[in-house]
């Protein structure tokens, strides 16, 4: 049934990039802590190599990635199929937030599709790769990427998102600093 792998097969590969949605999972340390699971979209992963993977970490309500990246670095990174055969496939690895500005940004930004909302590029250094059944996954058809996130960015302003990170994403829920934005 399930299956571990020794790094992100080609197959594997082409199979997450026919996926529209994925989930990122981290924790912080302390045992008190809160988990977080994000579902993202929008073609932002990227398969670097068979070990390593990108995507852009847009601005949100909150940054509970990237302030639990900061305290320990865990991540895992869930792909489910919602078409097709039922298929889940996780990336456990370790994360490292990617700033604007710094030189592996720019290394890795022209790899990625970036909006005008991306805060981070989130780098996992992918350690485990395993798949699993899926059967409990509904079958739900593809319809469109949403463009919420554009607007709001049209509405706020690009110049605006600044001060907007500093006040709403500076912490996470647990009081975890984040990264240090712009």
């Amino acid at each position: 049934m399930g299956k571990i792998y020794n790094e992100i097969t080609p197959e594997l590969t082409s199979w997450v990039q026919k996926q529209h949605v994925f989930f990122v999972a981290t924790a912080p340390s302390a045992a008190e802590g809160h988990v977080n699971c994000s579902p993202k979209g929008l073609d932002s992963l990227r398969i670097l190599t068979p070990q390593t993977v990108a995507y852009a970490d847009l601005t949100g309500s909150g940054a509970e990635t990237i302030a639990h990246i900061r305290d320990n670095g865990r991540i895992v990174l869930m792909f489910c199929a919602f078409e097709g055969p039922p298929k889940i496939v996780r990336f456990h690895g370790t994360g490292e937030t990617v700033l604007p500005g710094t030189t592996l940004w720019k290394k890795l930004a022209p790899k990625m599709y970036l909006k005008p909302s991306t805060r981070a590029i989130i780098l996992i250094h992918v350690t485990r790769v395993s798949d699993s059944c899926g059967y409990g996954v509904p079958i739900m058809p593809f319809v469109e990427d949403r463009d919420v996130i554009d607007r709001w960015v049209e509405t706020k302003g690009v110049e605006n998102l600044s001060a907007y990170r500093r006040e709403k994403n500076a912490r996470s829920i647990d009081g975890l600093p984040t990264a240090e934005f712009e």
